[in-house]
């Protein structure tokens, strides 16, 4: 039943095991609901959330352990529903807040935020399901997170002794520090350093988050030469020349005058490129994706006619007929949604144009959605879900919803902005549960999961969720208020949830109907775009490398923290990838298996990092929520948080050297 062979999966097609059982929707149930909660808090508090992927995996595999006959495909089913709990409510906290931040909603109402929750947790699984064999089988997508949480299930299914030390002493060094970074806050996970100069500023900034140096080691020196391109691009040359012409004001210190010039230009650069790269990802995948489906009602014709040979249980999806028809049955309740809750009465619409609208609405869900999910699936197998810019996509098809109501229906501002987030609520959830659901695919192709059987668990985590998240929204909206919007006049604006992302979309709206946005550097993000694509195709065509256009959008629209650790991780990766290259020739069949021993050894050592630092993230969560402050375990004073940046940078450096001496060190 197990494979000795790393790149096959530890439970063949030919071997049937049982995967829903009711422990594990039970288990799955729980896990969704206690990740949901302990995620929301962040979402509106920062901005971001916590990949529950690997930590779903690592918490199920402990509690199955008690049960003598699971099986690794259980506890897969386990992690995939749990996980959904966490992607869900990064799609609904990161844009639904926008309502009540435009004044049109007084609170999440409760049965209002279910169906939303439902209806674009839904799409989100249906549009990756024609998407599955096309992604999948791209051999240009490392899926580090996915690669991440196989090897965690595969060493402990497989209990070899070196795969089970490297994950085990990967996750404690993660988890240490992490806590040291995010909890005590001892250690920093980000340093910038901008001074000024004449009228501009000049600078850098390095991000030390264990998971994202470990998540760039396990997809490569090409992502990371892409990131890199974009950083240069964005943060090298964008943020001193934008802040040469936009002027440094005297009053700000140089990191401000950094972070304005990123906030106000650079990312509106980084979405022009993403927008443009993600139409011709899009246009690339098009035959390929055609191709899926066609496989798809190819199979589920030749097993109707009986020919079960063709009937691969690792390749068994949702039947393609039965997602197209869901697919119709759900713009039924997506039209009703946006013509009888999203738009409101005061505007006194005549009932022609309220239908008109909600039907233009619907359709660039169903399309729009499907076009802007395709992509977020790419980028899962591209970066990994955690690093995913869904924020980044979001504004992308904001902004082309509302030019098309501003060009084409010519609504106004107030009506445009309200139409618009109205829409983009159930593309937001749609997005996070299609980046999610292609990583947990991936998971499932590396231990030999069953396609439909995962999907049906996928479409049972939306439905749990969805019922979970509106109450803790609302609590949380009770306790803090939301985007200096408070249910009641006498609160601590200091205790506020900022909501950031919801905010960005409600700016975003607002600017394209008042014509305040900035168009000039999102056509100089889609000009960089152009030059990116010319020059992969022909690195493509001439050299056998690439450069993602799409990776080169995300280093331009992350903030530095977030792309320079991935850079990191991708160019040590290419460091020890190259010497263990040197110390083992190829050719010879015994020097071969000792290359790839070492490499292995570091991708399980990477996997157990990112492991151990999203735990972590994890149960940090609840002490924050508790204490209502992300500073809740810290024990840095102000006056030597200098110091912590010094030790941050130290410590990153180790913790790079200690990858190396690990991968390198020769076992007898």
């Amino acid at each position: 039943m197990q494979k000795n062979h790393h790149d096959e999966p530890i439970i063949p097609a030919s071997v049937s095991l049982p995967e829903i059982t009711w422990r594990a929707v039970i288990l799955g149930t729980l896990l969704t609901i206690i990740l949901a909660a302990a995620n929301a808090f962040l979402g509106l508090k920062v901005g971001t959330t916590v990949s529950a992927s690997i930590p779903a995996a690592v918490i199920s595999m402990g509690i199955l352990r008690f049960f003598k006959n699971s099986n690794i495909l259980e506890n897969t089913m386990v992690q995939i529903m749990a996980s959904v709990g966490e992607a869900l409510t990064a799609g609904i906290a990161f844009i639904l807040p926008a309502l009540i931040i435009l004044h049109v909603w007084d609170g999440f109402n409760y049965w209002q935020t279910v169906i939303v929750g439902l209806l674009g947790g839904y799409l989100g699984v249906i549009f990756t399901i024609p998407l599955r064999r096309a992604l999948l089988q791209d051999k240009t997508l490392r899926y580090p997170e996915a690669v991440a949480i196989g090897n965690v299930l595969k060493a402990s299914a497989t209990r070899e002794a070196g795969d089970l030390n490297s994950l085990i002493g990967g996750g404690f060094v993660g988890a240490l520090i992490a806590l040291f970074q995010s909890g005590f806050q001892i250690l920093t996970d980000s340093f910038q350093y901008w001074a000024k100069i004449g009228s501009t500023v000049l600078g850098f900034g390095v991000g030390m988050s264990p998971a994202l140096i470990a998540a760039g080691y396990i997809v490569g020196v090409n992502v990371a030469v892409s990131l890199l391109v974009g950083i240069a691009i964005g943060w090298l040359a964008g943020v001193p020349v934008l802040a040469y012409f936009y002027g440094a004001p005297d009053a700000n210190t140089a990191n401000q005058i950094a972070m304005d010039m990123w906030r106000s230009h650079i990312r509106y650069i980084g979405v022009g490129t993403m927008l443009v790269g993600g139409l011709w990802t899009l246009c690339t995948l098009f035959k390929p994706v055609l191709q899926s489906m066609m496989a798809s009602v190819k199979s589920l014709r030749e097993i109707r006619l009986g020919n079960k040979a063709v009937d691969i249980r690792t390749e068994r999806d949702i039947p393609i007929t039965y997602v197209l028809g869901a697919t119709l049955v759900l713009l039924i309740p997506i039209f009703l949604l946006i013509a009888c809750s999203i738009i409101p009465d005061s505007f006194g619409l005549s009932h022609a144009f309220r239908y008109a609208i909600s039907a233009f609405s619907t359709l660039y869900i169903l399309v729009g959605g499907f076009v802007f999910c395709s992509v977020m699936a790419y980028f899962a197998g591209l970066i990994g879900s955690t690093n995913s810019p869904v924020s980044g996509l979001l504004v992308c098809a904001l902004l082309v919803i509302c030019l098309i109501l501003l060009t084409c229906f010519g609504l106004q501002s107030e009506l445009g902005t309200v139409v618009a987030i109205g829409s983009m609520v159930i593309i937001g959830a749609a997005l996070s549960i299609s980046n999610d659901t292609m990583q947990d695919l991936k998971v499932g192709q590396i231990v030999g999961a069953t396609p439909w059987k995962q999907q049906a668990m996928l479409f049972l985590g939306v439905t749990v969720s969805a019922f979970v998240i509106p109450p803790i929204l609302q609590l949380l909206y009770n306790a803090y208020g939301i985007g200096g919007v408070f249910p009641r006049p006498d609160m601590n604006p200091a205790q506020m949830l900022a909501a950031p992302q919801a905010g960005l979309m409600a700016v975003v709206a607002k600017g394209v109907f008042t014509n305040q946005l900035q168009w000039v550097m999102i056509g100089i993000g889609a000009g960089v775009a152009v030059i990116c694509i010319i020059i992969d195709e022909y690195l493509k065509k001439n050299h056998g490398t690439r450069l993602p256009v799409l990776a080169v959008g995300v280093g331009i629209y992350l903030p530095l923290d977030s792309s320079v650790p991935v850079v990191i991780g991708g160019f040590l990766s290419h460091l020890i990838n190259v010497r263990i290259d040197h110390l083992y020739p190829r050719g010879q069949a015994d020097q071969e298996k000792k290359s790839n021993k070492h490499k292995h050894r570091g991708l399980l050592l990477c996997c157990g990092i990112v492991a151990g630092a999203s735990l972590m993230g994890v149960i940090l969560a609840i002490p924050f929520a508790i204490k209502q402050s992300s500073d809740a375990l810290r024990l840095m004073p102000d006056q030597y948080m200098p110091l912590a940046g010094v030790l941050g940078l130290f410590v990153t450096f180790l913790l790079c050297a200690w990858i190396y001496r690990v991968v390198m060190k020769v076992k007898n």
